[in-house]
């Protein structure tokens, strides 16, 4: 890989240097929640809003396997903590079924993924040990998924 590819691999993985913040996971959720919310204010037609959040956030995530596979060449070891695009990608799959959620909602969106991303429940441990990029971004996108669960099971409840 040319060193132009690794060093723009290197920049989307540590989603803008983001990853080099204290407590990266945070900031990259956070960048995750700021594309979200910019998206629904952005897009006037409410019909295209879950489609542009669910192309928006599998784009990140192919972009992602590719960007963290590369900066595991580059930093030396597995998932290494400067890599956020997968906290990105991750924190998307939160609100896929609302993106235009209030405020309220997207921070509970929020925490819940971090609270998954940290606890790791099953199957995402198991997914941290695929090959390469795809470890590093399927662990996160199992977190979003049980947190977009628990944002449904909780908008039931209080419906």
């Amino acid at each position: 890989m040319t060193e132009k590819r690794r060093g723009a691999a290197v920049w989307i993985a540590t989603g803008a240097g983001i990853g080099y913040l204290p407590v990266p996971g945070t900031f990259g959720a956070a960048a995750g929640l700021g594309i979200v919310a910019a998206l629904a204010r952005w897009v006037t037609y409410r019909s295209w809003l879950w489609a542009l959040v669910g192309v928006a956030t599998a784009a990140v995530f192919v972009l992602g396997v590719w960007a963290a596979g590369s900066a595991e060449e580059f930093f030396g070891h597995t998932d290494p903590s400067y890599v956020v695009i997968d906290e990105v990608a991750g924190q998307m799959v939160t609100f896929l079924l609302r993106p235009d959620a209030p405020w309220r909602w997207l921070l509970a969106g929020f925490v819940l993924f971090r609270v998954f991303d940290v606890l790791k429940p099953f199957p995402a441990g198991r997914a941290e040990g695929l090959p390469g990029g795809w470890g590093v971004m399927t662990d996160d996108m199992v977190a979003g998924v049980y947190s977009l669960a628990a944002l449904a099971v909780l908008r039931f409840i209080f419906k």
